[in-house]
């Protein structure tokens, strides 16, 4: 497979990535740091999701339902050379299906998972997949 996403900017102004009919800003400026996510964030962001689509395929495929996934992501960036280090991720899958086989879906993101196995190569990745039942 293939991808190709534009990117633009000007200066003093924030940035935009174009992906297929998609615009997504980004902030390159400091006046927008607490309002648009940066480049780091961004990277994060990826890494969600990917394991939120992977819940979607891997619910058609294990056969389970679920009514809304949530992920939560804590990263430590060092300094020298600027980098991530560590993620560590909380997966919370929400759901009353009794098919619903969250080891197997674990080792199913971590193992399909083309940003998951990315990232993987250059820092560690650590998380837990957790269910609420549904009402």
């Amino acid at each position: 497979m293939n991808y190709q996403i534009k990117a633009s900017s000007k200066p003093n102004e924030d940035a935009v990535i174009h992906i297929k009919q998609s615009n997504i800003y980004f902030g390159t400026t400091s006046k927008t740091a607490e309002t648009l996510p940066n480049p780091a964030e961004l990277f994060l962001g990826s890494f969600t999701a990917c394991m939120l689509k992977n819940v979607e395929r891997f619910s058609v495929l294990m056969h389970f339902s679920y009514s809304k996934a949530t992920v939560e992501v804590n990263a430590i960036r060092l300094e020298n050379p600027p980098r991530m280090e560590n993620i560590a991720y909380n997966l919370t899958i929400y759901s009353s299906d009794k098919k619903l086989n969250t080891d197997l879906l674990k080792k199913n993101i971590e193992k399909f998972g083309t940003i998951y196995n990315t990232m993987k190569l250059s820092c560690s990745i650590s998380g837990t997949i957790n269910t609420v039942d549904n009402p």
